[in-house]
């Protein structure tokens, strides 16, 4: 930036570029011009506060608008304090990071919480501090100046719909501020919030059953759709709205690239609807997009959008008016793990051809497992089609993945297990879920081997995949269930703290021992990433399509981009398979073993797979 008349330029345009949409939507809206002004007097507020570093970042990803769709990403997400202490601890690990060949890192919530009452942080009391035990805003900006030295993108949960119970709006709602209470959704008599409760479903019916909450104290009821503890904002406020933008870009000018909005279904509410995804929610996302591409353009939208397929790619926008900008793959990796059990492939071939059908503007992020459990959320209308009825399946996959039907191996707990609709959620680690859990602990080198190989196989398939694959950290070195939770009276309740275990740096010192678990799951995913950053295929440019094997325990996807073509074949099953394809298109070699050979009948190992590279000419 040459001096402050140009930056003030590159304001105005972007700013010429959006006012007019910005306003038109906003005013539909809130019909309010004072606070319009208000919103966009702020803007140039923290665009002017914003570092000449991060300013250059802008301007550098503003002309490479394809910087993240590149196969050179992988990311991984931990908590701080689980994975190095503190946020002083992160920067110490960076160089771990770096051999892990992770250029993409998701800090799980660090802001302001109070404890025991924060859903690992979802609950925040004030969105411009960062938790005590983890640092301060200053130690935030050192460690993304930090990442930003060694090409690291830095990822944040914004938790929009709601705050804790303890942030200062909420304390002076209580007092009956009126101000503050409009802020929020207060009744004083069940009546309206019974008409809500008549249509809008219940997140998490046996832990924190309804979507109010009574407050004695305050002679009113509140809505709390997730826990008690986790006020609703109303968005109905423009109030709301503007502080709340306020907050983003403060914490975007403290460095952060990736804005991960938590629970963005859920944000808008309206009596009578079902409170999710409604036209409303997508004119405040398509408003911070723009507001975004005005102060911070090089920071990203990724939307938490935990539904169906069909509910999830609207969060998208258009072309023409982008919302998000990546969101996650949810209905695929539950359908993966869907796979492993029945070891049939149909369904999650359905559900790739659905996302390699999509335009190549929609970028996914893939992963096997995350902070949160897995729900079931798959398609029944096909799996009904196959006999498969949705209650009698999901409890064979709660019941498989307990190690306790279908010759199972893994090992994990249930969560909001409901025993009136029989309806529960899964938490492991994809260790454990694997087998290695199991294994390690009856000490069988036999079925030891076979997990660590489907374990392995399942990255290199979620290294296949349309998207950027995310790491849960742990996972690169088999880390196993940690059942440690139980001994802390604040996570006891919650079985998601068993795959939250505090990262093993001794399990990662084994990795010097090439004869190890860990160093065999390290080592077979460094090569995987090696071959993704080398083969253009893996870029977002890439067509990407699944073939028919016909075994239904063998999966096979194509990538080709720019004339170079590569086949992924990865057997699901317990057993040595065939894969019946027949690329008669040239000899293919095995990015993994270097061995050539023909594309057609390939024998694929039990839990194995495969990276076949046509040869050019």
């Amino acid at each position: 930036m040459k001096n402050r008349k140009d930056a003030e330029n590159i304001y105005l345009k972007r700013l010429e570029r959006h006012h007019d949409e910005l306003r038109w939507l906003y005013m539909e809206l809130y019909d309010n011009s004072s606070m319009f002004a208000e919103l966009t007097e702020s803007m140039e507020h923290f665009y002017r506060e914003r570092s000449q570093d991060l300013k250059a970042l802008d301007l550098s990803r503003e002309s490479s608008q394809d910087w993240y769709r590149q196969n050179d990403m992988l990311g991984m997400m931990f908590y701080i304090d689980n994975f190095a202490g503190n946020m002083k601890g992160v920067r110490d690990r960076l160089d771990y990071l770096e051999q892990c060949n992770v250029n993409y890192v998701h800090l799980m919530p660090f802001l302001a919480s109070p404890k025991g009452r924060s859903d690992g942080g979802y609950a925040v009391s004030d969105f411009r501090k960062v938790r005590e035990d983890l640092g301060s805003m200053e130690d935030l900006e050192s460690l993304t100046a930090a990442c930003h030295k060694k090409g690291i993108y830095v990822c944040m949960d914004f938790v929009m719909n709601h705050t804790s119970e303890d942030h200062e709006w909420a304390r002076k709602a209580r007092q009956g501020d009126g101000e503050y209470m409009s802020r929020y959704f207060f009744f004083d008599s069940d009546y309206i919030p019974g008409l809500y409760e008549r249509t809008v479903p219940q997140v998490f019916p046996t832990t924190a059953p309804g979507n109010f909450t009574w407050l004695p104290d305050a002679g009113h009821y509140v809505m709390t759709t997730f826990y008690p503890y986790q006020w609703d904002l109303n968005y109905k406020n423009p109030r709301v709205f503007n502080e709340m933008m306020y907050n983003f870009l403060y914490l975007t000018n403290r460095g952060i690239d990736i804005v991960r909005i938590d629970a963005v279904p859920y944000i808008w509410k309206e009596l009578n609807t079902q409170c999710r995804n409604l036209r409303q929610v997508h004119t405040i996302v398509r408003m911070m997009r723009i507001i975004s591409e005005i102060v911070c353009p090089g920071v990203l939208l990724l939307g938490e959008v935990v539904m169906e397929p069909e509910k999830v790619t609207p969060y998208f926008g258009t072309v023409e008016k982008p919302e998000c900008h990546m969101l996650y793959n949810v209905t695929t990796m539950a359908t993966t793990w869907h796979t492993v059990a029945t070891r049939n492939v149909g369904l999650l071939r359905k559900q790739l051809d659905i996302v390699n059908g999509l335009p190549k503007e929609y970028v996914f992020l893939n992963y096997l497992r995350c902070h949160d459990d897995i729900g079931w959320g798959l398609d029944y209308g096909t799996l009904l089609g196959e006999g498969l009825r949705e209650r009698s399946h999901k409890a064979y996959l709660n019941r498989y993945f307990q190690g306790l039907e279908g010759g199972s191996n893994s090992r994990g707990e249930l969560y909001n297990a409901d025993p009136v609709t029989g309806d529960a959620r899964f938490c492991g680690t994809t260790a454990s879920m694997c087998g290695i859990e199991k294994a390690a602990s009856g000490q069988d080198g036999e079925a030891m081997e076979r997990a660590v190989r489907l374990d392995v196989t399942l990255h290199a398939y979620m290294f296949m995949q349309s998207g950027i694959p995310v790491l849960y950290s742990g996972d690169e070195v088999g880390q196993e269930n940690d059942y440690r939770y139980k001994e802390d009276p604040d996570k006891a309740d919650d079985s998601r703290y068993i795959h939250r275990g505090a990262m093993d740096w001794k399990r990662v010192e084994r990795i010097a021992d090439k004869t190890s678990v860990p160093a065999r799951i390290f080592d077979s995913l460094g090569q995987l990433e090696k071959i993704r950053k080398a083969e253009k295929v893996f870029s977002g440019r890439a067509d990407t399509w699944t073939i028919d094997t016909f075994d239904p325990g063998v999966l096979c996807i194509g990538r080709a981009c720019d004339g170079e073509k590569i086949l992924g074949i990865f057997n699901f099953s317990e057993f040595d398979r065939t894969a019946w394809i027949k690329e008669t298109d040239g000899i293919y070699t095995d990015l993994i073993s270097g061995e050539k050979r023909k594309a057609e009948e390939v024998p694929v190992p039990a839990y194995g797979f495969l990276y076949l590279k046509r040869e050019s000419g």
